[in-house]
């Protein structure tokens, strides 16, 4: 962040966005001028989307601030439990039940085999590629293809990935995949962002990315709300783009479209 251009500044960014804003109402207002019906749904839509778009991410706000609270007591018990050897890692507390976990507290060394058994279970089942869309019942598990044996499909010059749009806007640079929010220092200014998907950890690579594309989200998932808050364009649902795009790749992303363009 700090050894981005002065332009990707956020104020910079939301001043320019606020402009596009005001030029596309007066677009709307002059078409419709004369229709007072049209006009009327028109401005009480405009000041419905006002209240509604800011109380829905204070909203979330504050259940992000109320969870992060929750969950510095319980590092700090996976962190000691995990010194004194009852834990392998401190992050397995959680795969305690809610209703063992009093009984965990007290008697922790009677959990620790459980504990490894589940975690076993749990990157048994990372390693699958669950079902996109379940319809009814779920297929069986063993049926599931292993992450390890996907073919990756890697797009040439030319190809264009469809996905949905989320934040208009164009930009063109060097594709730059990143799996988990800890390779953040991976990232270099003026590159795009291509993820699975984000979460507000995800937030600060975001400032110093020309755009993000994500495999999966939608038009109000974190990655859109975020690329919009900072005027960056966005592209959502844009399926395995990050098996289909290595890093270094220049791409092309149309945020109104929807497009991600392999190549110059």
């Amino acid at each position: 962040m700090r050894i981005a251009e002065e332009s990707k500044a956020p104020r910079a960014n939301l001043a320019r966005m606020a402009e596009d804003r005001r030029k596309a109402i007066e677009t709307v207002q002059s078409k419709i001028a004369g229709d007072e019906a049209a006009t009327a749904q028109f401005h009480a839509l405009l000041h419905a989307a006002e209240i509604f778009l800011p109380a829905r991410e204070r909203s979330k706000t504050s259940l992000v601030r109320m969870i992060g609270e929750v969950k510095v007591p319980f590092r700090e018990l996976g962190l000691r439990l995990a010194r004194d050897g009852y834990l392998d890692r401190p992050e397995d507390f959680a795969l305690v039940t809610r209703q063992e976990f009093e009984d965990f507290v007290e008697n922790p060394g009677s959990y620790t085999q459980t504990i490894r058994d589940r975690r076993a279970r749990m990157d048994a089942m990372a390693a699958l590629v669950p079902p996109f869309i379940v319809v009814g019942e779920p297929p069986a598990t063993s049926t599931w293809e292993r992450r390890d044996s996907r073919e990756r499909a890697v797009a040439t010059d030319g190809t264009v990935l469809q996905g949905v749009s989320a934040c208009a806007g164009r930009a063109t640079g060097p594709a730059r995949v990143i799996h988990d929010p800890g390779q953040a220092d991976e990232l270099e200014p003026g590159e795009i962002l291509v993820a699975p998907g984000t979460d507000p950890s995800w937030t600060p690579l975001f400032v110093s990315s020309a755009a993000v594309v994500v495999d999966v989200g939608a038009p109000m998932s974190h990655a859109a709300i975020v690329s919009r808050e900072l005027g960056i364009p966005c592209v959502v649902s844009c399926t395995d783009a990050t098996r289909r795009i290595t890093n270094g790749t220049i791409i092309t992303v149309d945020g109104a479209a929807g497009t991600v363009t392999i190549g110059h």
